[in-house]
């Protein structure tokens, strides 16, 4: 955990004792009560009003990077001073892409000074006549007494700020659904999204269902991709009132992208597919209160560490367990979070004020983890986890999309469709660059290694038309009359100036999590790289023979089909039966187009 995060808990999180590392962690509003001192572990004096833990006096010092900004008062500024503080707000937009969140009452060193009642009030009044400058809206996400120095009561307040960026539609973030079968993952999503309570049948689900065989089992065999709205005041937009996905893009500041992934383990590779291809932001964790973790819950958790993707847990079914049952659940996962493996920080949320600091303390350090405990049939504590996600601010900074932007364009190719009237569509992910409506582009590899002209007709994002797809986001592109037997999953669509490395022939530092017996040359595994998923047999182990489970090693890999477009430095994953391991490409061995054929090891 970064000191960062350490002193928003007050101190006392310190790897080897404190709460942190003995006991889940409890979410706190304004950096959580403690009884450790201020900055240099000095004790502030403070009074006790009625029989009320004082708060610590400080949070980490402002950040001059990141979307929190410390105001201790904006009460009349003068016309230079005003503009001034709207170009800030601008800064801080930029960097939340879309977000910021304002302390007020509070010192640029994380002093929690307070303001007292007609100072907030005048400080409230400013901040919201910045947001108009920007066209942004202000919600005042809590407000905390504070008692520091002071006889009168003073107050800071927390306040969100919002606005969609001019060249999006709305902000954008993908969230995956992992959990073992049966623990609810498409119920939960069909209440949220849906804006119905479940029945307690699964009634909730089967809107998400996309094959008659997932109807009637009840169980997700495929990917299927599920939208929820904010608008700019932070209230929910969905399918209800009769809403079509197209009203809920155009009333939504903030949109969720649920990808929901199967369950059942015959259905683990379609699973790690969607983690890898879909770029998911962060994974939502589902587990069973009546059943605990089971089943692939342990697999799924362990596919978020090694790609390390965040993720926080939602324990379901609550209405039907004693409340004993659900301790002892929560208990078991704070265990399992708390492993070497994991070395995660639980944070139990139990009010709408911890909500808030779970969004905030999780975008901020990797290794806290939130626990919801909720039920989709009775609806208990389904509001907290709304908040959370209105809240959850974007995990990669604006920097990073920038860099992406300006790069050649290079969209994944997930999904192909034959839609009538529209023609051949794509479904995927833009890796790198910006994408217009009538772009022209070339797709591939194809067998022989080389790649197809073709023309982008139309761009559709979460159902709703879209003329310009950004590096980081999702959508589908129809190519017009474009041969779909021409396409396959794993493909890349690039920018014609684009050089692409493609190969059958590749090296990946690799770590070996499990095999029964030995991992030797001639071994064949299924290969997870991004997008791109096939079989390949291992050719060598650079300086072993053999490798056992734990090991590592590099070890070049030949696909056995066709050949691929990976870059180095891609996270990999392989499998095959119980055997499983990860890495990264270290080298590939290029190839020019038709000479692809000749080098595929048939």
């Amino acid at each position: 955990m970064d000191s960062r995060v350490s002193e928003l808990f007050g101190g006392c999180c310190r790897p080897g004792g404190g709460p942190a590392m003995g006991g889940t962690l409890k979410a706190r509003g304004a950096g959580g009560s403690s009884s450790c001192g201020g900055p240099k572990g000095k004790k502030k004096n403070g009074r006790n009003r009625g029989g009320k833990a004082n708060n610590p006096p400080y949070l980490p010092p402002e950040a001059e990077d990141g979307n929190i900004e410390y105001k201790l008062k904006l009460v009349n500024p003068s016309q230079y001073r005003f503009e001034h503080l709207v170009t800030q707000m601008k800064w801080r937009l930029q960097e939340g892409r879309g977000e910021a969140v304002y302390q007020i009452g509070v010192e640029d060193n994380g002093l929690l000074v307070g303001l007292a009642e007609e100072e907030m009030r005048a400080s409230l009044k400013t901040l919201h006549r910045m947001a108009e400058k920007v066209g942004a809206d202000i919600t005042v996400l809590r407000e905390r007494e504070v008692d520091y120095d002071s006889d009168t009561p003073r107050k800071i307040t927390e306040v969100l700020v919002r606005k969609v960026p001019d060249n999006q539609q709305f902000l954008d973030l993908r969230v995956a659904v992992l959990g073992n079968v049966d623990s609810g993952k498409s119920t939960l999503l069909g209440v949220l999204t849906q804006g119905e309570l479940d029945n307690g049948r699964g009634r909730a689900r089967l809107n998400l269902f996309r094959h008659l065989h997932e109807i009637q089992s009840g169980r997700t065999s495929s990917i299927s991709f599920e939208i929820l709205g904010f608008n700019s005041k932070g209230e929910v937009v969905n399918y209800s009132d009769s809403r079509t996905a197209e009203q809920i893009c155009e009333s939504s500041s903030k949109m969720i992208t649920f990808i929901d992934l199967a369950g059942h383990h015959k259905y683990l590779h379609t699973t790690i597919f969607g983690l890898t291809s879909y770029c998911p932001d962060c994974a939502l964790l589902l587990v069973s209160a009546n059943t605990g973790i089971a089943g692939t819950t342990r697999e799924h958790l362990g596919l978020a560490l090694a790609l390390k993707v965040p993720f926080f847990v939602v324990v379901s079914k609550v209405d039907l367990c004693a409340k004993t049952t659900v301790e002892r659940t929560v208990r078991q996962l704070e265990r399992v979070l708390k492993q070497p493996g994991c070395h995660k920080v639980p944070m139990l949320v139990t009010s709408e004020d911890d909500a808030v600091t779970a969004a905030q303390q999780f975008a901020q350090s990797p290794n806290v983890t939130p626990i919801f405990t909720l039920s989709s049939v009775s609806g208990e504590s389904l509001d907290l986890l709304k908040v959370f996600l209105n809240i959850l601010p974007p995990l990669t900074n604006s920097k990073e999309q920038e860099e992406l932007m300006q790069q050649l364009t290079e969209f994944q190719v997930d999904e192909i469709y034959t839609v009538p009237e529209v023609g051949t569509v794509v479904g995927g992910t833009l890796s790198s660059g910006i994408c217009r409506e009538g772009d022209q582009l070339v797709v591939g590899p194809t067998d022989d290694g080389s790649f197809l002209e073709l023309r982008v007709c139309s761009i559709q994002r979460n159902r709703s038309a879209c003329r310009v797809l950004r590096a980081g986001q999702a959508a589908t592109l129809a190519l017009g009359d474009f041969d779909r037997a021409l396409l396959r999953k794993g493909m890349v669509m690039v920018s014609p100036e684009m050089n692409p490395t493609i190969c059958s022939v590749f090296e990946a530092e690799i770590v070996l999590l499990f095999h029964a017996t030995t991992f030797r040359r001639g071994f064949q595994v299924t290969v997870h790289v991004g997008n791109v998923r096939q079989t390949a047999v291992v050719e060598k182990i650079h300086a072993k023979d053999k490798l056992r489970t734990g090991e590592k090693a590099v070890v070049r890999f030949r696909f056995l089909k066709h050949p691929e477009y990976l870059k180095v430095g891609a996270k990999l994953l392989f499998r095959e039966g119980v055997t499983k391991g990860i890495g990264h490409v270290t080298d590939v061995q290029a190839i020019a187009a038709g000479e692809a054929q000749a080098n595929v090891g048939f």
